[in-house]
C-alpha cells in the first residue's frame, strides 16, 4: 500500500515495508529542509559569520584595547604613535606662528608637513584591528564557511528535522495521546529558537569571556576560526535541544511514565540537574545562576502545565457520567 507521510493513524497495521516508506518520506523532507536551509546559509555567509563573531569581537576588542596579546601590543604601539603625532602637530603649530621667530621658508616647509600628521593621526585613531578569528591554512577560509553554512544549517533545520521524527512516532500514541502530543509538536520550533537565542545572548558571549581571560597573562591569545565555529555552534545546538526539556517532561506525565506528583517530590533532584548542566558550560558564578534560573523556570512550567492538564483529565470523565 502506499503511505503518505502524516496520514498514518493509531490503528492502521503496516508492513516493515510500509513502515520503510515512511520513514524515507520524512527522511526525503529532512533533507530538503536541511539543504534549502544550507542554501540560504551559504547565500548570507558573510552576514552569517558577522552574527556569529560578535560575542568574539566584543570581547577580543577589550583584550586589543587593554593591551593583552600581540594583538595588544601592536595596538598600544599604535596609540603611542598617535600620542607622539598629536604632539607634533602642537609643536608645529606653534612653529608656524609668525611671532615664533622661524623664517618664512620653515613656516612654509611646516604646513606642507601638518596635513600629512593630519592623515596619519586619522588613521592611528581608528578602532583596533584582531576582532575576527584567524585562519592557518591556504584553503581554511573557504572549509570553515562551508563548515559553518553545514553546521548552522542543521540549527535551522533542526525544528523540521525533530518535527518530523515526532511524526514517525505519532501513529504508536493512542487518539487521546495523539490530541496531547500534537500541541507538544508545536511548541517544538518555538522553544528549539528560544533555546538558541537564549544560548547565543547569555552563553555564548559568557563562554567567550570566561575562556578568553582565563589565565590569559600566561599565552598570546589568538583564536582558531574553526575552533570557535564548532563551538558555537555546539553550544547553540546543545542550548536549542536543552529547551525541550517541557515536550520531554510532558510527553513523559501524559504517556504515564512518571506522574506530575513525582515530579514536584523530586523538585530538588531537578534544580540539581539544572545547576549541573549550567556548570558543564564555560562561565563564571554569575553565568552560572544565569543560565540555572531559565532552565529551572523551564522545569516548574512544564511541571505546572502538566498538573493542569491532569487535573482536566480528571474532570472529564465526571463531566462524561453527568451527562449520561
Amino acid at each position: 500500500m502506499a503511505v503518505a507521510v502524516g496520514r498514518i493513524g493509531h490503528e492502521d497495521r503496516l508492513s516493515v515495508v510500509d513502515h520503510l516508506q515512511e520513514l524515507r518520506g520524512r527522511l526525503i523532507v529532512s533533507l530538503a529542509a536541511l539543504a534549502v536551509a544550507f542554501g540560504l546559509c551559504m547565500w548570507q555567509n558573510h552576514a552569517l559569520l558577522r552574527v556569529i563573531n560578535r560575542p568574539l569581537s566584543s570581547q577580543t576588542q577589550k583584550e586589543v584595547r587593554a593591551g593583552r596579546g600581540p594583538l595588544g601590543a601592536t595596538y598600544t604601539v599604535q596609540q603611542s604613535a598617535r600620542t607622539v603625532a598629536t604632539q607634533l602637530q602642537t609643536v608645529i603649530g606653534a612653529l608656524q606662528r609668525p611671532s615664533s621667530g622661524v623664517s618664512r621658508a620653515t613656516r612654509a616647509s611646516l604646513a606642507a608637513v601638518n596635513p600629512q600628521l593630519q592623515r596619519a593621526i586619522a588613521r592611528l585613531s581608528k578602532a583596533p584591528d584582531g576582532n575576527k578569528p584567524v585562519t592557518l591554512g591556504i584553503g581554511e577560509p573557504f572549509a570553515t564557511t562551508i563548515g559553518v553554512a553545514l553546521i548552522f544549517a542543521l540549527i535551522l533545520a533542526l525544528p523540521v528535522i525533530l518535527y518530523q521524527l515526532y511524526g514517525f512516532l505519532l501513529p504508536a500514541f493512542s487518539p487521546q495521546q495523539q490530541r496531547i502530543t500534537s500541541a507538544l509538536m508545536l511548541s517544538i520550533p518555538f522553544l528549539f529558537v528560544a533555546g538558541v537565542a537564549f544560548g547565543y545572548f547569555v552563553v555564548l558571549p559568557a563562554a567567550v569571556r570566561f575562556l578568553q581571560n582565563f589565565n590569559s597573562g600566561e599565552f598570546n591569545v589568538l583564536v582558531q576560526a574553526n575552533q570557535y565555529y564548532h563551538f558555537a555552534a555546539v553550544t547553540l545546538l546543545a542550548m536549542g535541544l536543552v529547551f525541550q526539556i517541557p515536550v520531554g517532561i510532558l510527553a513523559a506525565t501524559r504517556t504515564g511514565i512518571v506522574t506530575p506528583a513525582q515530579l514536584r517530590q523530586n523538585r530538588r533532584y531537578a534544580l540539581l540537574a539544572c545547576g549541573l548542566v549550567a556548570a558543564l558550560l564555560p562561565g563564571d558564578a554569575i553565568t552560572l545562576v544565569l543560565e540555572t534560573v531559565p532552565l529551572y523556570l523551564l522545569f516548574e512550567a512544564s511541571l505546572l502545565l502538566a498538573a493542569l492538564l491532569e487535573r482536566r483529565e480528571r474532570r472529564r470523565p465526571r463531566a462524561d457520567h453527568g451527562e449520561s
